[in-house]
């Protein structure tokens, strides 16, 4: 079953941890973006782990190897679960993140996660179009084309929307961990996402993580909204499902 991270997208640990501790129980695996981790640095990861709560560090790392394989180490012994990298980094760039985390593992069951970011949700087919200059079939294609290029790297998954999840797990098996950002509730504001759905939809087009943030964060009870998302997820998801094995 799926699993629900919800986004800490803040400027301060204050507020961070205040949502945190209004969801209590009900909240197990939280997004550290680069807002947050940029105010706060490592320590907002360290507090979340001391509190029992898994941690994906999005921070879409695109550099030299040499500079990404570090970091990965760092995020490899702060504890994270899952980090992102952008797939446009390069074969080389995501060969050395992947060999960084099997090198700072402890063991299979606690290793890093890495996830290659494809195209970000915020992303229409022209602008995307306009920033590789050249003319695109599809966003699903374009989608498909960098996670396959993640998984022949040996990443454990992407990050994609939810409308091309499904042609994913098609493309490269089951196993293959699909992470899926813009989950709005029925009836919801998109904001700034260009590619959104609702849980039920990302869970039907098999995601594996459903990244929440306004839906939950932006709501008059957070943790009732939560526990709902939750609900509609079936009862694996709010128990939280064994993370370490993917």
């Amino acid at each position: 079953m799926a699993e629900v991270i919800v986004a800490l997208d803040f400027s301060s640990g204050e507020e961070a941890f205040s949502l945190v501790e209004r969801l209590g129980e009900a909240g197990t695996f939280y997004k550290v973006g680069l807002e947050l981790y940029t105010a706060e640095g490592p320590s907002v990861v360290r507090k979340l782990r001391e509190a029992g709560k898994h941690v994906f560090l999005d921070l879409k790392l695109h550099d030299i190897p040499h500079t990404v394989s570090g970091a990965v180490r760092s995020a490899a012994r702060a504890g994270v679960r899952l980090l992102t990298l952008h797939t446009v980094g390069g074969r080389s760039m995501l060969e050395a993140a992947v060999e960084a985390a099997r090198e700072a593992a402890h063991g299979e069951e606690e290793r890093l996660r890495l996830l290659g970011v494809t195209v970000l949700t915020s992303l229409s087919a022209s602008e995307v179009e306009g920033t590789w200059g050249r003319s695109i079939l599809s966003l699903r294609d374009e989608v498909v084309r960098l996670g396959t290029l993640a998984a022949s790297s040996g990443l454990d998954g992407a990050v994609a929307s939810v409308l091309e999840a499904r042609e994913l797990k098609r493309k490269l098996g089951g196993d293959f961990l699909v992470v899926t950002p813009g989950i709005r509730l029925p009836g919801g504001e998109s904001h700034d996402q260009a590619r959104v759905a609702t849980p039920g939809a990302a869970v039907r087009a098999g995601a594996d993580y459903l990244v929440v943030g306004r839906a939950v964060t932006r709501a008059p009870d957070p943790r009732e909204a939560l526990e709902w998302i939750q609900d509609e997820l079936g009862p694996p998801a709010r128990n939280g499902r064994e993370v370490a094995g993917g």
